[in-house]
């Protein structure tokens, strides 16, 4: 069993498709094992986001990410990862298939609706990141 990191994103939140996403991830025999809204800041962004903190895009960002609340998952199954990544489609909504996530309810690049982990290293990374001991539940 994987365990992996999804952020229901502002744009998911304002659209308010939470609910439509998460039974999608429930459909699909995902199990939420964590589960809480928060709102991010800067230091939680650069960290989160440090493999593009220097670019000049990144003020564009920083600024939606904290536009509004997030919902942060933490989600269990076999191949999770590679499950929630099919079921969100391309990181560009305007590639992503319809029937995906992010091709019915997503706009662009970054108003994708979803973050969603792309490895186990990078799961792991950031469900701790999210979450803090004891909120996540096995």
């Amino acid at each position: 069993m994987e365990t992996t990191l999804v952020l229901l994103k502002p744009d998911c939140m304002q659209k308010k498709n939470a609910g439509e996403v998460i039974g999608r991830f429930e459909g699909a025999g995902l199990q939420i094992i964590g589960c809480k809204m928060m709102q991010l800041d800067s230091a939680i962004l650069r960290e989160h986001y440090a493999h593009i903190a220097d670019k000049p895009f990144f003020p564009e960002v920083e600024g939606f990410m904290s536009s509004a609340p997030v919902v942060a998952l933490a989600l269990r199954g076999e191949g999770v990862i590679a499950k929630v990544r099919q079921l969100a489609g391309p990181t560009n909504s305007k590639e992503a298939p319809e029937g995906s996530i992010r091709g019915d309810l997503g706009e662009d690049v970054m108003h994708n609706i979803v973050h969603a982990s792309d490895g186990l290293d990078a799961a792991a990374d950031e469900l701790k990141r999210f979450f803090n001991d004891g909120e996540v539940f096995a």
